[in-house]
């Protein structure tokens, strides 16, 4: 079911094409790739330098920068758009990560979240690749953005509402998931005032 993240990551980026967006956490290139094939420039980054050497061999598009999310080694609105793809499950500091996200991002920042009010919560959370990982809220979201100038204008939405990707989970995903907002991939896009492109799943 990556597809639907990915989906959801451009419908809220929502930024025209040739924009400069940041993957945080970008690990061995799922979303940058996704992000490339939409026609931004992007930058990947990531504590993991195997990782980054994997992504290089695989996909020349990316620039790629070692380092870690609380102390992000640019400028102030360097990037038209951040993503963090459920890179900040596993940061112990998410507030001050997304403080640095909103620096450097002049129009908006996606965040890609383990939901804790889902089905997926309940059962996987500390199990298999799930193990470790912090499932969040929106509210905890919000708590985040407390210290944020400007404040950004939040929009969510959630998607995997049965844990499995089976066929029923395929069927019912669409039609429920608008309606039923406990899917276990929490989607989030945080905002600054202006004008917003056009996302897309194609």
């Amino acid at each position: 079911m990556g597809g639907q993240e990915r989906c959801l990551m451009l419908e809220l980026l929502a930024l025209p094409p040739d924009s400069r967006v940041l993957d945080l956490g970008c690990g061995t290139g799922f979303f940058s790739g996704a992000l490339a094939d939409a026609g931004f420039a992007v930058t990947g980054l990531d504590p993991d330098q195997a990782a980054l050497d994997f992504l290089a061999r695989r996909d020349p598009r990316p620039r790629l920068v070692q380092g870690r999310a609380e102390t992000l080694p640019f400028a102030d609105g360097a990037f038209d758009g951040a993503v963090a793809m459920t890179s900040l499950c596993f940061c112990a500091d998410p507030a001050r990560a997304l403080r640095e996200l909103w620096r450097v991002s002049r129009r908006v920042v996606v965040l890609g979240l383990l939901h804790r009010h889902s089905l997926l919560h309940w059962t996987k959370a500390g199990r298999g690749g799930y193990q470790g990982a912090r499932w969040d809220t929106l509210s905890d979201v919000r708590a985040w953005t407390r210290d944020l100038t400007p404040v950004p204008a939040l929009q969510a939405h959630t998607a995997l509402l049965l844990p499995d990707a089976g066929p029923l989970a395929r069927w019912i995903e669409h039609p429920l998931a608008a309606r039923l907002p406990l899917g276990g991939f929490l989607a989030v896009a945080l905002r600054r005032a202006g004008p917003a492109g056009r996302g897309s799943c194609a």
